[in-house]
């Protein structure tokens, strides 16, 4: 992990411990080798992680969907100074599994589970 650590792919301001296992360590590496860093390069600004890994209460705290990729380490919720011009370079560029625009680029949610990748695209309100 070149541009991002560990620390900044599990923090969280829920008051409830966050502490990812191996597997779900080994997600977050391979999530940021394919997409976060190469990313990150391509952009060439910093990218903020918002959310990364999120343990079940902590996901349940967030209000994260039941079934999200955030419990295994497979999902980002990013940002930087232009979200928009994020999405379209992940859009472009990139492998992932989903790809969403958050409250009109807000931030930007990003997943990878590899060969699993469903390559999907959609906005929330």
């Amino acid at each position: 992990m070149k541009h991002f650590t560990l620390l900044e792919l599990t923090v969280t301001h829920s008051g409830l411990p966050n502490i990812p296992n191996e597997e779900q360590v080994k997600n977050l590496e391979i999530g940021v080798e394919n997409l976060l860093d190469p990313l990150r390069e391509m952009y060439g600004k910093p990218i903020i992680v918002n959310s990364g890994f999120r343990t079940p209460a902590v996901n349940k705290a967030v209000n994260g969907s039941p079934t999200s990729n955030h419990m295994t380490g497979q999902a980002f919720d990013i940002t930087c100074e232009d979200n928009m011009f994020l999405f379209q370079l992940i859009k472009k560029h990139f492998a992932f599994d989903q790809l969403i625009n958050e409250y009109d680029y807000s931030w930007v949610h990003v997943s990878y589970r590899g060969e699993a990748n469903r390559h999907q695209i959609f906005s929330l309100p």
